[in-house]
């Protein structure tokens, strides 16, 4: 009886404990995508200006990319990463959702392409995740 009172007591403490994790996790996959999309879009001006002659595409690891303003267009972006488990993407509006999020506006990547001004911008909320 004694053991049984004991991991009942141990498990009303390490419960809220884990369950707070998994919200944790899915702020921190958000993060890593937001940091892999700010590279790709890099890597990607980086070989767009490579060739040169400012191409309208490029084929890069076997993807097609294309350019807005010499940095990858929203509509293919997601073609420069290579695993994006857990995310739903839209060629859209350029978000990529993160499954299983509380609130998705709120637990998400946001890619806004290129002006002509600026480097395109990637924000990643994620108060809701």
């Amino acid at each position: 009886m004694v053991v049984i009172t004991i991991l009942g007591i141990l498990a009303a403490f390490a419960v809220p404990r884990f369950l707070s994790l998994d919200a944790q996790a899915r702020a921190a996959s958000v993060q890593g995508l937001a940091g892999s999309v700010r590279s790709a879009s890099s890597l990607a001006r980086a070989m767009w200006l490579a060739n040169g002659t400012a191409p309208a595409s490029l084929t890069i690891d076997g993807q097609t990319i294309d350019f807005t303003n010499g940095y990858p267009s929203v509509a293919t972006i997601d073609n420069m990463l290579q695993d994006t488990t857990g995310f739903g993407y839209n060629e859209t509006t350029g978000v990529f959702s993160r499954n299983g999020a509380t609130t998705a506006a709120t637990c998400q990547v946001l890619y806004t392409p290129a002006t002509t001004a600026a480097s395109p911008v990637v924000t990643a909320p994620t108060g809701g995740c």
